[in-house]
């Protein structure tokens, strides 16, 4: 899955605000966020008036239906406005949404990024209804400097976008193309610039993020990148990796990860089955022994890390054996936060072409996997329950700790953007319930 952490299906919708403004309504993943803020850049400095930008996500069938829902409340919300799609779902059928009737343009992934997209956009005629190049033609990714998202707490650096892999479930790879990094020293100049501005906690984020370099001269690995960060910002005070595909951890960014104390100790991994039959059939290159090593060997060193996974529910000839052992492997690694995905077909993925799993089956084997993240979530919780520690301050009176676990703010809440002290006296069943502690540690 794009970044890992992707928004549910069955998120709702981000609400249209109704102004003669420029809104943006973002779906999927933590990508698509940092990318809609470059958007909002671009459309800010080229005046654009009026108008939504619907940044689309790809990755199930669900997320495209909700791609079309949000498009045409934005219409029936903003009558006037122009109706601007971009992102994967636009990139894979661009001439599906140029159909729509609400849509006044549909610009792609490549496109998107660039600010004189947004400098020559004309919504008379039909001469520039799509502006969708190949995305595999593209050969470089740059890098953007966004300033300020989820109100100072955190910015996200995109370091890498695109996908050279072949996960038969998956088209996101004709949504972003082959992978492409963005050389060293500009994240570093870019990390440099956001914690300069105050920035506490950094997120590299990526579609296949330990890709990273790759493509660059001397094929450096992200252990090189997370290192040279550390080492070159020492002002940051916290780094945090996005998706991450297990397999690919080379052992700096292990040694990393175990032992560096500026690294928030929490990865969301990208596993999507627990049983070796489907991982082949999925063309994952990891078994399911990998996932289990990988998370003993990093909580072995560091005690108090969190996973988060992907995992999908009813892939084609998964049979209940088979499932039960992706139920059994979240205990078996530990996972404390599921990104829970049913299987939908996604026409031009192999997987469509494979005997499918009943609905209804696929259904109630999502239930189940939620239902055990629910349970390992209230254990991660409980950690926590009684203690005082530092959570980083949100916007909306909540708050997150170092291993991400929620936290919801009892009381007057601090600062956000800054870490504060909280004494966590309890839990409902997804967040902490945490009141600042009056010395709060800046």
């Amino acid at each position: 899955m794009a970044d890992g952490a992707p928004s549910s299906a069955k998120s709702p919708a981000p609400p249209v605000q109704e102004r003669a403004g420029v809104d943006i309504l973002t779906l999927g993943c933590r990508l698509n966020s940092y990318e809609s803020e470059v958007m909002r850049g671009h459309a800010e400095a080229a005046g654009l008036k009026d108008a939504v930008i619907v940044n689309t996500c790809a990755v199930t069938a669900e997320a495209v239906r909700q791609a079309r829902q949000t498009i045409r409340r934005a219409r029936r919300e903003r009558p006037t406005a122009a109706i601007i799609v971009t992102g994967c779902a636009a990139q894979i059928d661009p001439a599906s949404f140029a159909e729509m009737p609400e849509v006044s343009r549909v610009i792609g992934n490549a496109e998107k990024m660039k600010a004189e997209t947004f400098a020559v956009l004309d919504f008379v005629g039909d001469s520039q209804r799509v502006q969708v190049n190949d995305i595999m033609s593209v050969r470089e990714v740059a890098a953007h400097l966004v300033d300020g998202l989820d109100g100072r707490a955190r910015a996200f650096v995109q370091v890498q976008t695109g996908c050279d892999h072949r996960c038969t479930f998956c088209i996101i790879p004709y949504g972003r193309g082959n992978s492409r990094s963005v050389p060293a020293g500009e994240v570093v100049d870019q990390v440099r610039r956001l914690v300069a501005t105050g920035h506490y906690e950094i997120v590299l984020t990526g579609v296949d993020l330990t890709s990273w370099g790759a493509d660059l001269p001397n094929t450096p690995r992200l252990g090189n990148l997370v290192t040279r960060i550390l080492r070159l910002v020492p002002d940051l005070k916290q780094l945090r990796l996005s998706s991450i595909d297990a397999i690919e951890i080379d052992e700096p960014l292990f040694e990393a990860l175990a032992h560096e104390p500026r690294i928030a100790p929490h990865l969301h991994l990208s596993f999507q089955s627990g049983d070796d039959m489907i991982l082949k059939r999925m063309k994952r290159r990891h078994s399911r022994q990998d996932a289990i090593d990988l998370c003993q060997r990093l909580r072995a060193a560091r005690p108090e890390i969190a996973f988060g996974a992907d995992l999908i529910a009813g892939f084609p000839t998964e049979t209940d054996e088979m499932f039960a052992n992706t139920l059994a492997s979240v205990d078996a690694c530990g996972i404390d936060y599921l990104h829970v995905f049913p299987y939908s077909p996604r026409p031009g993925a192999p997987a469509a072409k494979m005997p499918q799993v009943a609905r209804d089956v696929v259904k109630a084997r999502a239930a189940k996997l939620r239902e055990k993240g629910a349970e390992r979530l209230a254990q991660r919780l409980d950690l926590h329950v009684g203690c005082t520690a530092l959570a980083l301050v949100e916007t909306g009176n909540r708050a997150r700790l170092p291993d991400f676990s929620p936290v919801r703010i009892a009381g007057v809440s601090p600062e956000a953007g800054r870490p504060a002290l909280f004494n966590l006296a309890s839990r409902t069943a997804t967040e902490l319930v945490g009141r600042p502690v009056e010395s709060s540690a800046q």
